[in-house]
């Protein structure tokens, strides 16, 4: 699989993320090769979507990063690596952990494996999740009508930073917290140039989401619909949502400064700017679709952490980044995106810009 150009290897390239960080590259003249088992429903189209914009510079691998051996040659001549490849859902890792494990902790060593045995020279950046951090029960809450918020002043300036202990719950936080320190150990034990970023809630076009993940999605994909939601818990769990053009350009910076952030790992969310809780994210959708939404009270679920706002002081020192987009902006933005790729027949009443 020799090419004249060296590609950038994206691992679960037809996924949400992965599909708009492919594209950015690819709007830059990139040669991109998409790894993905195509698994999840819908990312097909993201694919199609990749190769109807990109055409050839699209180099589409359909594979299993369960598969050692069918993966190996995919990183032969790469000059970057993103791995975004995953099972995503808490739920369903209750459900079945050991698919859960094979595809998030042994996926993982199989692709840091066939880098290094590459030669180990092309950068990796990995997809990790603030779920190593565990519930978080511990922390006093204050609980308000709409939200809960840290009693701890400055949890609630900055959020949750890096020097938290890890804390793997559920069988998701222990495969992603396995697959996390494995990442940060081969730049330590092969001097292989790797980073991770610990992602809270990122939301935005080519989302798919599901009651599972994707929750921001997922909710609009109801409300326009006008389907009736389950809320888990009583709704006032709080998480700082970030778009994926900012999620994007954390990436792409950290691999710019890889050889300066290699074996760390940073905490990538909206921030304390960004933080929502579902009530209040509702509302706001409410106003954004013109619709009432309907919602039914559920369990709440193992591992649901009442407030989780990241930290990215880090990361923005490191690499220069930061959120641009705002959580409204944001949401108003998948929203146009839904209405135009998913309910384009539909004649649904935009509403005046919500004001903050």
């Amino acid at each position: 699989m020799r090419r004249e150009i060296a590609p950038i290897v994206v691992v679960g390239g037809s996924g949400f993320i992965g599909s708009n960080l492919a594209d950015s590259y690819l709007r830059d003249g990139e040669e991109v090769i998409i790894l993905d088992n195509l698994s999840r429903p819908g990312v097909d189209k993201n694919l199609r979507w990749l190769k109807g914009n990109h055409g050839d510079r699209v180099h589409p691998v359909l594979a299993d990063i369960r598969d050692l051996g069918a993966i190996e040659p995919v990183f032969s001549d790469a000059k970057a690596v993103f791995h975004l490849a995953a099972q995503t859902a808490v739920t369903t890792s209750l459900l079945h952990p050991i698919h859960d494990f094979e595809t998030n902790a042994r996926g993982t060593l199989n692709v840091l494996e066939a880098v290094r045995k590459a030669g180990g020279k092309a950068p990796l950046v990995f997809a990790s999740t603030n779920k190593v951090y565990g519930g978080i029960d511990e922390i006093a809450m204050a609980e308000f009508d709409d939200r809960y918020i840290p009693t701890d002043e400055v949890l609630r300036a900055h959020g949750f930073g890096e020097e938290r202990k890890l804390d793997f719950c559920t069988p998701y936080g222990c495969s992603k917290g396995v697959a996390d320190q494995y990442v940060l150990d081969y730049a330590k034990s092969y001097g292989m140039a790797t980073a991770a970023l610990r992602m809270s809630c990122i939301y935005g076009p080519r989302q798919f989401g599901t009651e599972d993940q994707g929750w921001v999605a997922h909710f609009l994909i109801c409300a326009l619909r006008g389907d009736r939601i389950s809320i888990y818990g009583d709704g006032k769990q709080v998480r700082d949502i970030l778009h994926v053009k900012d999620a994007v350009a954390a990436y792409r910076a950290l691999l710019r400064s890889i050889d300066d952030v290699k074996g760390k790992a940073f905490n990538l969310g909206g921030g304390p700017q960004n933080a929502v809780s579902i009530r209040i994210a509702l509302r706001e959708i409410e106003q954004m679709t013109a619709r009432p939404i309907e919602t039914v009270n559920a369990d709440w679920r193992a591992g649901d952490q009442l407030y989780f706002v990241a930290d990215t002081r880090a990361l923005q020192q490191a690499v220069g980044w930061k959120p641009e987009i705002t959580w409204r902006e944001g949401i108003r933005d998948l929203r146009d995106w839904l209405v135009e790729n998913r309910f384009a027949a539909a004649r649904i009443r935009q509403p005046r810009r919500a004001t903050a």
